[in-house]
């Protein structure tokens, strides 16, 4: 195998970890990729991009979903906000279905030699 497909791999690898959280591991998809890219970013520049897109993406979401729980407990305490917070409790479940989609286009795109940009991603690490 060329520098070049393993380079590719283990960037596909970086996007493929985040689904640690989808097999009951907690904080997996922050967790997963965050080991990929220490492990393998000095030695593949495309390792050191898209683990940190992967990261970025994976700490974007939990920041979300921590903020949407919050507000969405707030709200169910109050009889006039449930619907907010119904709302919200489907608000998260369509985050973790766009996740997993997300993921999976991601280790695609990264795999076929392109670079891919999650969307509404807060660039925590740069």
């Amino acid at each position: 195998m060329n520098d070049s497909q393993s380079a590719r791999n283990w960037a596909m690898g970086c996007h493929l970890a985040a689904l640690t959280f989808y097999v009951g591991i907690p904080f997996g998809n922050v967790l997963g990729p965050l080991l990929v890219w220490l492990f393998k970013k000095d030695e593949y520049p495309l390792v050191d991009e898209q683990g940190k897109e992967s990261l970025n993406f994976q700490i974007s979401l939990l920041v979300y979903s921590i903020v949407a729980i919050i507000v969405a407990v707030a709200c169910a305490v109050t009889v006039i906000l449930v619907p907010v917070a119904l709302l919200l409790g489907i608000l998260l479940v369509v985050i973790f279905i766009v996740n997993l989609v997300l993921i999976i286009v991601a280790a695609i795109k990264t795999s076929n030699g392109e670079n891919f940009s999650y969307p509404l991603s807060i660039k925590f690490i740069k």
